[in-house]
Parts: structure tokens; C-alpha cells; sequence
């Protein structure tokens, strides 16, 4: 974000002349600047903006140095901090490093010294931030090789995230929870122009509103009761990468017509903010629901809808791709087998055969659950059918079925979430998570299907 913004240095020392000095250094590298004479101001600067590197005195009345520093790195631990100190302070400098704090450099310094110190700096920033990003691009990597298919109907999903990754459009991804929507958005971003940037997500599901609107566009010091600092929202973070709405249909009418605002005017306002801020973001939302019937009852702007439909993909139920089953299984077994002292080899036919046939109603995330949970249970180098005892083979009617009734796929969903509350005793985090889907979901097919989330009856 310093490379957008341009490189910002707050300059803290009770000493005018000092502040003046470096600042003039520094204007002339082309650096904006900002001054304090205290640790106190120090502080009030810091919690309004959002600074590359402080460079601090250490003796000052008031606050001293070392307890700026502190509290610095209590609120942001990856600031860095140039240390400015007289020769009776090395012992002091030495403390500050141990506390945090990148180098020092001794008074009287020259001013090619300063500069040399300040590049330092600005360098040893850049590094651990281009660090911090090849590693979260790693592990973005890895998750997007997950997306694990070779039916045709996932040569399509693939397709279309070849297609529209080298774009900006905004991509609309739906399908049911579980099916590995995130994964579909991280594989759009890791192939895309912005993939050198940040990939930041946000579930609407999980914030509560009032937080939300802080989380995605930051807040001003003092803009709310508990507000003690400024703070960058989700889309300053994602800032030349890519944003990720995960179950957009959960958000406000409020929150939609400010997300429509960003979408329109590439603009964000911080909550208690009187200046916008310009930003650059591919987004990409997901949902589980049918935002095309939210639309028709009005409780999603319709406006929004079409803005985030440029690029439309469904990810299909495993159910709909049950010739992916055993290339996930195998993937899976490849992936917990990590933790396992003796690995797993193999899956016996018969046990195959059972997980084929199950319909998965938490899709892949319900299918690595099971998978995991085996592991757990087997002794031996074969997962065999007494390692899935909750599922059914193909063909024999489900335990729950009376006198061998067909039922619809609904109503074996609804028997099935029944069994799992009664077996888990209503405790409906710990259902939600042998279904393989998220709490919010469960409460929902509860009422949905009239369940007691006390007895699955």
C-alpha cells in the first residue's frame, strides 16, 4: 500500500531543530513526513495514520522512547522502528532492539548516514512484507490445487476460471456450502494480473453488522465507542489484489449500496471518514443462495446483482459429479496421511463403493470430514466399509427408511440432519461440522425442514 500511497515516515524528537533536519532529508528522497515532539503525539499520529517507518528518539521528556515503542508495537507488531540515540544510550538501543525496533543510529549523524539508515529500513519493510505475501501466495497455491476433478462438468468450472482470471470483471460464484467456492476465487486470483497482491476474504456470514461496515472500509479515531485508534478496512488491505465476499447474500441493504458504490466509483469512505479513498480491487463474491429469487423478494438490490453477475460460475454438488468421488478420496488420503505415523494406503472396493453412493449433502468438505474422521478410527493400511458406519452403500435403503419408502432427496436430507442432532444431542456446532457445513447453514435446513435442534425431531 506504501508504493500507492507513497512512502509516509513519522519523525519523533522533542528537538525542533532535529525534526526539521531529518524531515529535509527526507522530503528530498521524496518521502512525505509527519513530526512529534512527544511520545504522547507520537501516539495520537499513530492512530490516525498509517506509517512506513517511525524514526524515534529515545530520550524525550514525558513518554521516553522505549515506552513509545512498546505501545507502537502493541498496536501494529510489524512496524518498523529506527531508533535515534546519543552515545551515553547504546545500552538503551540495544534494549529498543530487543523490544522491536530494526536499528539505531548514534547522534550527530551525517546526512548521507540518515539516508543510508532510512533505505535500510524501508528495505528490511519491504522484505519481510514480500515474505509475508509469497507465503500466504504459497498457501493460496496449495489450496487452489485442491479443487480435485475431472468430470466434464469441472472441465468447465476450470474453463471459466482460465477464461475470466486475466480480467477484472467481477465473478459471481455460486453453489451449495461445501462445494469449494473460496478455492474457485483463490484459483481466479493466483492466475490472474493481480497475483503478486493480496487475496483478502471477508464471510458476511460471520460479522456481526455492526462490525461490518468498520471491517470492510476501516474507521477514524474515535468514530464509535471503542474506536481508541485508526484502522484500515479489508479493501485499503486488498488494495491492488483481490477482494472476496464469501456468502455476499447476507449483507445489508445498507452495506449493499456501499459495496455498489465501491464497485461504481472504485471509492471508499472509513466509518467517521469526510475523505474517500481511491482503491483498485477485483472482486469476487460467493453465495449459496439463489440471489436472483433474494432479488424478486427484495432483499437483495437488484443493481448489485447484475454488477456482480458480469462472470457467472456455478460450482456443482459432489452429488452431480460422483466420478470425482474417488480422485477426492484418494486426495484426501493423501492429505491426512501426513499426520499419520503409518500411513493409509488404500480404500477397499467395497468401502468405495459406499462413499459413491452417499449423496453428501456438505459436498467436498463433508467427504474430507469423513475421510479425516476414518483415519482416525483404522488400525490397518486399508479403509474398509466398517470405517464409515454412519453411510449406507449404494442400494440398500437407509437405515431410517421405513419399510424400504423412497423418499425424496429433500426428505432423506431431512432424516439424515434429524439422525445428526439426535446422535450428537442437539449440540449443533458439532452437527454442523460431521454434516459438513457451516453453523449457519444447519440453522437454516432446521427451519427450513421444522426440525428441534434438541432432539433432530
Amino acid at each position: 500500500m506504501a508504493k500507492e500511497r507513497g512512502i509516509c515516515i513519522l519523525i519523533v524528537d522533542d528537538e525542533k531543530i532535529m525534526q526539521e533536519s531529518c524531515a529535509s532529508i527526507l522530503v528530498k528522497e521524496a518521502y512525505a513526513t509527519q513530526t512529534a515532539s512527544s511520545g504522547e503525539e507520537a501516539l495520537e499520529l499513530f492512530d490516525r495514520t498509517s506509517f512506513d517507518l517511525v524514526v524515534l528518539d529515545l530520550k524525550m521528556p514525558g513518554m521516553g522512547g522505549i515506552e513509545t515503542l512498546q505501545r507502537m508495537k502493541e498496536r501494529d507488531p510489524g512496524i518498523t522502528v529506527l531508533i535515534i540515540t546519543g552515545y551515553p544510550s547504546i545500552d538503551t538501543a540495544v534494549k529498543a532492539i530487543k523490544l522491536g525496533a530494526y536499528d539505531y543510529i548514534t547522534k550527530p549523524f551525517t546526512p548521507d548516514a540518515f539516508r543510508i539508515a532510512v533505505s535500510r529500513a524501508l528495505e528490511r519493510k519491504n522484505l519481510l512484507t514480500e515474505n509475508r505475501h509469497l507465503r500466504r501466495r504459497l498457501e493460496a497455491k496449495q489450496d487452489s490445487d485442491m479443487i480435485i476433478g475431472e468430470s466434464e462438468i469441472m472441465r468447465n468450472v476450470y474453463e471459466l476460471v482460465r477464461r475470466s482470471a486475466p480480467s477484472d470483471s467481477t465473478v459471481l460464484i455460486s453453489g451449495e456450502s461445501g462445494t469449494g467456492k473460496e478455492l474457485v476465487a483463490r484459483a481466479i486470483h493466483n492466475y490472474s494480473l493481480r497475483m503478486e497482491k493480496e487475496f483478502v476474504t471477508v464471510d458476511c456470514s460471520s460479522l456481526v453488522e455492526t462490525l461490518l461496515e468498520s471491517e470492510l472500509f476501516g474507521h477514524v479515531k474515535g468514530s464509535f465507542t471503542g474506536a481508541t485508534h485508526a484502522k484500515y478496512g479489508s479493501f485499503e488491505l486488498a488494495n491492488g489484489g483481490t477482494f472476496f465476499f464469501d456468502e455476499v447474500g447476507n449483507l445489508s441493504h445498507d452495506i449493499q449500496g456501499k459495496l455498489l458504490r465501491v464497485i461504481q466509483e472504485k471509492e471508499i469512505k472509513p466509518v467517521g471518514g469526510e475523505k474517500t479513498i481511491k482503491i483498485d480491487v477485483r472482486i469476487i463474491a460467493a453465495t449459496n443462495e439463489d440471489l436472483r429469487k433474494a432479488v424478486k423478494q427484495k432483499t437483495f438490490r437488484e443493481d448489485l446483482y447484475y454488477r456482480l453477475n458480469v462472470v457467472p460460475i456455478h460450482i456443482p454438488s459432489l452429488r452431480e459429479r460422483k466420478e470425482d468421488i474417488p480422485l477426492l478420496v484418494h486426495h484426501f488420503l493423501k492429505l491426512y496421511n501426513k499426520k499419520r505415523k503409518h500411513p493409509v494406503t488404500g480404500v477397499s472396493p467395497e468401502a468405495m463403493k459406499i462413499l459413491s453412493g452417499y449423496d453428501w449433502p456438505g459436498n467436498v468438505r463433508e467427504l474430507g470430514n469423513a475421510i479425516e474422521r476414518a483415519l482416525i478410527m483404522e488400525d490397518g493400511d486399508t479403509l474398509l466399509p466398517h470405517c464409515f458406519p454412519w453411510l449406507e452403500a449404494p442400494g440398500v435403503p437407509l437405515p431410517y427408511t421405513e419399510n424400504h419408502t423412497v423418499h425424496s432427496l429433500k426428505e432423506i436430507e431431512r432424516l439424515h440432519i434429524s439422525r445428526v442432532l439426535r446422535e450428537t444431542g442437539g449440540h449443533r456446532k458439532k452437527a454442523a461440522r460431521l454434516l459438513g457445513i457451516d453453523r449457519k447453514t444447519l440453522y437454516t435446513k432446521i427451519k427450513e425442514y421444522g426440525l428441534d435442534p434438541t432432539s433432530g425431531e
